[in-house]
């Protein structure tokens, strides 16, 4: 007894009418049914069309059907990658093939919305992981702030020749070292300072001239000395001869 698939075909879609509850549409039943039905992830917003997946399954009766595969296509995909749409059609192809000689529209609905939700968790993953990353970047470069750069032998030596330069220090330790290897009369004819009186560091202290004090007493008058003392020059006189016979 050969099937009738138009009998088949029309309960089919009374059961489908009645599962999806007035959402589903049907767009011809002659010469054979053309409907389609919405499918959408659980947290998708139809007013803002935001937070998830959506778009329309469309399917056409051929007419052998269910022993040959149906038509389907994708209506008013909505948040869907550049991919999404070639990628849901091989899936449910793929069912097809399965379920061939079977009614099959609820099933391939079913497992169309469940890829749907798989591609939605699978977005939401990327998402957290890229706010984990930018979170992980931001605590990195805040502590990068109060680590500052870390200091090897070579950035320092470079630090350390540019600092010298840049103050006049390694221009002062040249000049140092040049005077180490003057000898002491090099250094005094180079150096005008130390040639100068004694004065000259009693007046850097605060004291006048005036107010340096002399001590007369360590001093004897000139006019005090007797140079016609027994010191007068003796004829008879012989070095070594002073001790008395």
């Amino acid at each position: 007894m050969s099937r009738n698939y138009q009998e088949d075909q029309n309960n089919e879609i009374e059961a489908l009418d009645s599962i999806y509850c007035g959402e589903m549409e049907i767009l011809e039943s002659q010469p054979v049914h053309k409907f389609r039905i919405p499918i959408a992830t659980e947290e998708f917003d139809k007013e803002q069309e935001e937070n998830g997946l959506a778009c329309k399954l469309l399917f056409t009766y051929t007419p052998t059907y269910p022993d040959e595969a149906p038509l389907v296509e994708i209506d008013e995909p909505v948040n869907f990658a550049e991919d999404f749409e070639e990628r849901l059609l091989q899936h449910i192809k793929k069912s097809i093939d399965e379920y061939l000689g079977m009614e099959m529209i609820f099933s391939l609905v079913s497992t169309a919305q469940e890829w749907l939700n798989e591609r939605w968790d699978d977005h939401k993953k990327a998402l957290e992981e890229e706010r984990e990353r930018n979170l992980l970047a931001a605590e990195e470069a805040e502590r990068k702030k109060f680590e500052g750069t870390r200091v090897t032998v070579e950035s320092f030596m470079k630090w350390k020749m540019l600092f010298e330069e840049t103050t006049g220090i390694a221009a002062k330790r040249e000049k140092i070292n040049e005077n180490k290897k003057l000898t002491g009369r090099e250094l005094f004819m180079q150096d005008n300072t130390l040639n100068e009186s004694d004065l000259k560091y009693l007046l850097e202290a605060g004291d006048s001239i005036e107010s340096v004090k002399i001590d007369e007493s360590l001093f004897q008058a000139i006019g005090d000395i007797d140079f016609d003392d027994e010191d007068e020059e003796d004829e008879d006189w012989v070095p070594g001869n002073d001790d008395d016979d």
